[in-house]
């Protein structure tokens, strides 16, 4: 979804976000959940960059409006980083689209996120 948007970064770090779940109802979203943790990316982007990403892609393309928080994330390395995460907070519960699952899956799996954690991302394209 960044090349979509033309937001190349120099430089992306896997890191975890600890006390949020991750799920996907119809679009991606992370809520507070004191016992549970998500694995995403840090990057480097412009004020530009993120607009273009979270207002023009995902409000315009998606359909869903996701504000800014700011966060402390661990990287992968064992490092500390302060980041910016986007919640979104009102979405009606819907089903996924199957191809919408698989992008973020394959890209979670790409990047090197735990196995279960991929497991996990792909359960929402397969409900029971």
């Amino acid at each position: 979804m960044l090349a979509e948007v033309d937001l190349r970064p120099r430089r992306v770090e896997v890191a975890r976000l600890h006390g949020r779940r991750f799920s996907i109802s119809p679009l991606a979203r992370i809520d507070p959940d004191g016992m549970a943790s998500c694995w995403g990316i840090v990057a480097d982007a412009s004020h530009a960059e993120l607009e273009r990403l979270y207002v023009e892609h995902a409000r315009g393309t998606l359909g869903g409006t996701y504000l800014p928080e700011a966060v402390l994330v661990e990287t992968a390395a064992g490092g500390w980083r302060s980041a910016l995460t986007y919640v979104q907070s009102r979405m009606t519960p819907a089903a996924p689209a199957p191809e919408y699952v698989r992008r973020i899956a394959g890209a979670a799996r790409n990047l090197g996120f735990p196995a279960p954690y991929v497991s996990h991302i792909e359960s929402f394209g397969n409900p029971e």
